[in-house]
């Protein structure tokens, strides 16, 4: 696999910190003169391109069943999402004050571990749709996709893509003719689309098409001026035409050209194998990093320092969990094979 790829989860995580961090900012100190300067959101609809792009090449050329497909995906999800979930749940029980968007309530708690979607009650219109762990909401997304895309592992390769659209897509309209509520409004979304994208982007990959160095370099760095501008903007349209859109152009781009691995920039490559750990774990540290900041600005002197200073502390401590909690338990379940006769034989890739 392009180690791009690698390269790309590191800044779309760190976008998302940003992001948080800024919103963080804003409620500590609406003066600073960063706080106006929100924007990062957009790391998620990289991350949503880059999980249809990452299914398609892994699967595409290989007779992978089912059940062995999902349960690739439940150990490589679940086991630190379910952790950081339990875990924000005893934190707002015990210490409510410290995570300023999640109550601890039983049935929301439930819904969160089986990654369905359901009002937070934390939320005072009753309306935003996420999980104890509110950045967690991207999580649902992509186990609806990963379910749906296993789905589509029975129909043989060269239909698989019309077969993963139609199936989608009929979800979607039957969403958005149905009444609405919390499925419809999550299911209807046409954010989905962007792990279509993605797929298409991984069958052009797959054919080999590649880009000369400098109109790789250019069309890059024009998506991401696009990403982050549009995501500045906050225009009224579907994200998945704002922002949606320049993450595809950046990901084509990026992926149509061979970089040797061992000319990878390390430092890079690891924060992109942290990536999962940092997105889930920075709420803690940023939430603690709030509750020192009247003592750590007395010593910075300075809210960009402040800023700086949470994004590092989010990064070392996603580092860590990727090392001390992601890697050896993904490693002892990898271990784990499911009962042969529990699986379902794909159609051979025909």
């Amino acid at each position: 696999m392009c180690v791009q790829l690698q390269y790309i989860r590191a800044i779309a995580a760190l976008l998302v910190v940003y992001f948080h961090a800024i919103l963080q900012l804003q409620k500590l100190n609406p003066d600073a003169w960063l706080s106006p300067y929100l924007f990062g959101k957009s790391g998620v609809d990289l991350f949503f391109v880059l999980s249809g792009f990452v299914m398609w090449i892994t699967t595409s050329d290989k007779p992978l069943t089912v059940a062995d497909f999902w349960w690739k995906r439940v150990r490589r999800i679940v086991p630190l999402y379910w952790a950081v979930t339990l875990l924000a749940a005893g934190v707002s029980l015990i210490i409510p004050q410290m995570l300023k968007s999640t109550q601890f309530d039983l049935p929301h708690i439930l819904a969160s571990l089986a990654f369905l979607p359901w009002i937070n009650p934390s939320d005072p219109d009753h309306y935003m749709i996420a999980p104890l762990i509110v950045p967690g909401w991207t999580l649902n997304y992509e186990m609806y996709f990963y379910l749906l895309f296993g789905l589509c592992l029975v129909v043989p390769v060269r239909h698989r893509i019309a077969a993963l659209v139609a199936l989608i897509g009929s979800i979607f309209l039957l969403c958005n003719l149905a009444p609405v509520n919390t499925a419809t409004r999550f299911y209807g979304d046409s954010v989905i689309f962007e792990f279509v994208a993605g797929v298409f982007l991984g069958q052009i990959y797959k054919k080999g098409v590649s880009m000369p160095g400098p109109v790789v370099a250019a069309m890059v760095a024009i998506g991401f001026a696009a990403l982050m501008f549009n995501d500045y903007l906050e225009i009224d349209l579907p994200r998945m035409f704002t922002i949606g859109i320049p993450a595809v152009v950046i990901i084509f781009f990026a992926t149509s050209i061979r970089i040797p691995d061992t000319k990878s920039w390390r430092w890079l490559r690891i924060l992109g194998d942290a990536s999962y750990s940092i997105y889930l774990t920075h709420i803690f540290t940023l939430a603690g990093s709030r509750m020192i900041y009247p003592h750590a600005i007395s010593i910075l002197h300075s809210d960009t320092l402040f800023v700086v200073l949470m994004m590092v502390i989010s990064t070392l401590a996603g580092i860590a969990s990727y090392y001390v909690f992601e890697v050896p338990v993904g490693r002892m379940l990898s271990s784990v094979n499911l009962p042969r006769d529990s699986r379902v034989v794909p159609v051979q890739n025909a």
